[in-house]
């Protein structure tokens, strides 16, 4: 439980969601044994082996179906603007959402995997809002919506990771019948996505010189583009991938296919970080204190030499020190969300970037560490793929690499605490 004053209309909804997940989802889950994606099948229900890794179609259609029902409930635009068909939800009633989700465990209202929710996490089209031309909005928004076009992320590159101001992909004006437009040359990784999105938002440099943060674009590259190529997937600790590389031969696109300042492009990729990473900390609060419950219930149950584990100290204390560290984390995380919705986006930047980074990195880590004790209380069964806590752990173990590595938040946290950020070199 948590000391923070959680608004009663977050709390009721959180009741809502219950009951939709009990009447709608659950009994999804449970026919044509569909419980396969959940129970100890799960990674190889969800892979097929034969197609480069890649996710099975039945696992896909399911979570589509789960989304429809989710969105026909009026659940899955909760984040979104009315405006889009959503509840104007807070980021404090994100965070309270993502953590309650994540902690009911594995289930398809909730999957850690990919990310997909009864909830949705839906920036995208928040993204077309506040950079998209009026006709970008008008050709974009209601199909993706829909969920007849999606997009994905073109930033890491082969030899360029988390500073994002370096990178190989370069794009320089070219005209083509009388069209003006961009030719566009390189490569991307980590695509999350893009074995079914429609585009790709692509960020190259333009202009300027490496470390420059002017001068890289944000364009808009369709994926049947001549010149734009899948490659490799990249197989990863959790299976299914979804996250191939790609590459940039002499691709065209017109003008107007930039989205935002072609200037400041990485401003598209930086406006929602702050968002998506209060969120993300929430959900690896949540499912670190589902294994702390887990194994604090087993620990009761188990009963070795005649006596429940729970009575060994050896036992009680490093999950003693766990919850503690959830229970502080949640302060923190919901204090961080309220601010968040006090402030407009410049702001948060400003004000509140070490605040969100120290609930990111610290959540993500607790998860790893709150698996990787449940593991150990529930011994062999713990370690088995009959039990979640490995599939929990693979999972939220990226998260201290994705979404900026732990080491670049403590970066941006001790620039904030030593005066580093906003000097100038």
């Amino acid at each position: 439980m948590s000391n923070f004053e959680i608004p009663q209309e977050i709390e009721g909804y959180l009741d809502v969601l219950d009951q939709f997940i009990e009447d709608e989802i659950k009994p999804i889950e449970q026919r044509d044994d569909n419980i396969r994606f959940f129970d100890h099948r799960r990674e190889d229900a969800r892979t097929n082996w034969e197609d480069q890794g890649l996710p099975t179609k039945e696992w896909e259609d399911l979570l589509v179906e789960m989304r429809r029902t989710a969105d026909a409930a009026g659940h899955y635009r909760y984040a979104l603007p009315k405006q889009f068909g959503g509840q104007d939800g807070t980021n404090l009633g994100m965070a309270r959402i993502r953590e309650h989700l994540a902690h009911k465990g594995l289930g398809l209202h909730n999957d850690l995997q990919n990310e997909n929710s009864i909830v949705g996490n839906l920036v995208q089209p928040l993204m077309l809002r506040d950079f998209g031309t009026e006709q970008q909005k008008k050709d974009y928004i209601p199909e993706m919506l829909a969920g007849r076009m999606g997009w994905c992320f073109g930033l890491t590159e082969k030899d360029h990771g988390s500073d994002a101001t370096w990178m190989d992909t370069t794009a320089v004006p070219e005209t083509r019948d009388g069209v003006d437009g961009w030719l566009i040359n390189g490569n991307k990784m980590w695509t999350t996505g893009l074995h079914k999105a429609s585009h790709v938002m692509t960020f190259a440099r333009h202009s300027g010189k490496d470390g420059d943060a002017k001068g890289i674009g944000c364009f808009i590259v369709p994926v049947d583009t001549e010149g734009f190529e899948i490659g490799e997937y990249m197989w990863t600790f959790n299976m299914p991938t979804d996250h191939p590389k790609c590459s940039y031969t002499n691709v065209w696109i017109p003008a107007d296919a930039v989205l935002g300042d072609l200037d400041m492009g990485l401003a598209c990729a930086q406006h929602f970080v702050h968002e998506n990473r209060i969120r993300q900390a929430a959900s690896s609060l949540g499912a670190a204190q589902y294994c702390i419950d887990e194994s604090v219930k087993y620990a009761g149950e188990r009963k070795p030499f005649g006596k429940p584990l729970s009575v060994n100290q050896g036992i009680q204390f490093p999950l003693v020190e766990l919850h503690t560290e959830a229970a502080m984390l949640r302060q923190l995380i919901y204090a961080t969300a309220a601010k968040m919705d006090t402030m407009p986006k410049p702001d948060v930047a400003k004000y509140l970037s070490a605040q969100v980074s120290m609930c990111n990195y610290r959540a993500n880590r607790l998860c790893c560490d709150a698996a990787d004790r449940a593991m150990q209380v529930h011994g062999g069964m713990g370690y088995s793929r009959h039990k979640p806590f490995e599939h929990i752990y693979r999972h939220h173990r990226r998260y201290r690499i994705t979404e900026g590595a732990e080491e670049i938040q403590m970066r941006k946290i001790g620039g904030d605490m030593f005066g580093f950020l906003n000097r100038k070199k």
